[in-house]
């Protein structure tokens, strides 16, 4: 298991003004750090993820379901940058839990090289209250652990961190005791 402890930036020294990181905003050269949300809710005894489907005009990965949030603006704390990307993508308020997935990709539509933090959360909005930005989503369901293979297409292969980490969620969930091999 990986633990992200550090404090959120964004790793680029010359830089001190704001700048968006959207997964499209070019940042040739630059590491990113996104922070996403591993929403889960029990509906009567089976524990479910809720996983948003990226709009189809999405340049990098378009189609594709994801864990929902974003990317920090510099010098934001990184647990205020996910509140912020849930609440812009979804309207909806959460409780953030603990970390508990890190992994790191280059995104060849940003051509940046992007360090993912994932982190338990919970909506404390009633559910029905979810309000989709289609600029960001087009849809979103409630997914088992079982039902994580209906999410896993040619864009995402089932060894894709993300794919891992949502078991990882699941497992831990369970009570899987902390890895530290």
């Amino acid at each position: 298991m990986n633990l992200f402890l550090a404090r959120s930036y964004i790793i680029n020294p010359s830089v001190t003004t704001h700048t968006h990181h959207d997964s499209e905003t070019p940042a040739q050269g630059q590491q990113v750090i996104t922070i996403c949300a591993f929403i889960h809710k029990n509906f009567d005894g089976a524990e479910k993820l809720f996983l948003p489907k990226r709009a189809a005009t999405k340049k990098f990965l378009p189609g594709v379901f994801e864990l929902p949030g974003g990317h920090l603006e510099f010098g934001e704390d990184i647990l205020e940058g996910l509140k912020r990307e849930i609440f812009e993508e979804f309207e909806m308020k959460i409780n953030v839990g603990d970390p508990f997935y890190t992994f790191t990709y280059t995104n060849e539509v940003k051509g940046s090289h992007s360090i993912e933090a994932i982190y338990f959360v919970t909506f404390t909005d009633p559910i029905e209250n979810i309000k989709l930005n289609p600029e960001d989503h087009s849809e979103y369901s409630w997914f088992t652990e079982n039902e994580i293979t209906k999410v896993i297409s040619d864009l995402k292969p089932a060894n894709d961190p993300e794919i891992q980490a949502m078991y990882q969620g699941f497992s831990l969930l369970k009570g899987k005791k902390i890895n530290f091999g």
